[in-house]
């Protein structure tokens, strides 16, 4: 499906539910009603994974649901091939999370990463989280209460454990270049690919956080992580300024410059340009970098993301084409990988 196909499909979806003001429920209802991928399953469990290499292996390009057991939980995870893929070739890989509330497909459906996959040439992945919420799932983030304050149940899956291991899962299947594995995610999904910088630097070679960057406490990270994070100024839901939820205190100014203080950066640079400030800290350790595009007037959105109805913007705030979020994230992706 082209991007402009995606769109129109969206807006008519959407248009048939404006008097729902819940982007979750816009989101997850619209985005089942276009997912048609064949259900497979992958044997064994993720965790233990063996450490071959899917290099050799034929694989279909486009997107195809796969079920997986980790932690003795059944995990499912949307994966899409870009097309021209040969399996000869290692390529990149990139884990797309969704927010809080919704769904793997909706997180498909609701980026646009395909089309840059199929452009670029990387593989991208969607895992579902596993905490039921609403209309979806929210991630289990160690120590950090879920949306409306309570903490995830005690018996909850490890989703560092099942996120790290998807990423050897996916290495024995497909030709990975596991030097070039990326996170990103929408609101509660930044805030989980922020943890994942954190617990798991030696699998993500980057970070780029959409609408909810944060800096978990404690950070065990061993080394730079380069960082890129996009977040509307209008913001309702994880305000920019902070004084949010529970989980969402200090503000993303202050996110980005804590990240830049662990990597090691100088004082950053500003640019100011029409819908949008960069703040770029890009004096850091090892080569990594700290970049925060905050976009002016935009809410809950994802940047450049397919247009929504006033009945989403209204209760979300408006939308910002200033930046093209995937494109911006692939650039930084592409000029990060993990050291030799």
């Amino acid at each position: 499906m082209g991007l402009l196909d995606r769109n129109r499909s969206w807006r008519g979806c959407l248009q048939a539910l404006a008097g729902i003001t819940v982007l979750a429920t816009l989101v997850a209802g619209c985005a089942s009603t276009q997912s048609s991928a064949p259900v497979t399953e992958i044997t064994g469990n993720a965790l233990t994974a063996t450490s071959g290499s899917g290099c050799g292996q034929a694989a279909a390009s486009g997107s195809t649901v796969y079920h997986l057991v980790s932690g003795g939980h059944l995990r499912l995870v949307i994966v899409h091939v870009p097309a021209g893929y040969t399996g000869k070739t290692a390529v990149p890989l990139v884990l797309s999370l969704h927010g809080s509330e919704s769904t793997a497909s909706a997180q498909e459906a609701f980026s646009g990463l395909d089309v840059t996959s199929d452009t670029d040439g990387f593989i991208v992945a969607y895992p579902q989280a596993l905490i039921q919420a609403g209309p979806g799932y929210d991630w289990n983030i160690p120590g950090v209460p879920l949306l409306g304050g309570q903490y995830p149940p005690a018996n909850a899956a490890n989703d560092i454990t099942f996120l790290t291991g998807l990423v050897h899962s996916l290495a024995a299947k497909y030709c990975v270049d596991t030097r070039r594995v990326y996170a990103t995610g929408m609101s509660g999904g930044a805030r989980m690919s922020s943890q994942l910088a954190c617990d798991a630097s030696q699998t993500f070679a980057a970070v780029a956080p959409v609408s909810g960057l944060r800096l978990p406490s404690p950070c065990p990270a061993t080394r730079p992580v380069p960082v890129i994070a996009f977040h509307g100024t209008a913001d309702p839901v994880d305000p920019f300024n902070g004084n949010g939820q529970a989980y969402w205190t200090y503000s993303v100014p202050q996110a980005a410059a804590r990240w830049a203080a662990r990597d090691g950066c100088g004082s950053p640079r500003t640019v100011k340009a029409t819908g949008y400030t960069l703040t770029d800290y890009a004096t850091c350790q090892a080569g990594t970098a700290v970049e925060l595009y905050a976009l002016a007037g935009e809410g809950h959105e994802w940047p450049g993301g397919p247009a929504m109805p006033s009945a989403v913007t209204k209760a979300l705030g408006p939308q910002s084409n200033a930046v093209d979020a995937n494109i911006t994230m692939w650039t930084f992706f592409e000029a990060h990988e993990l050291p030799a």
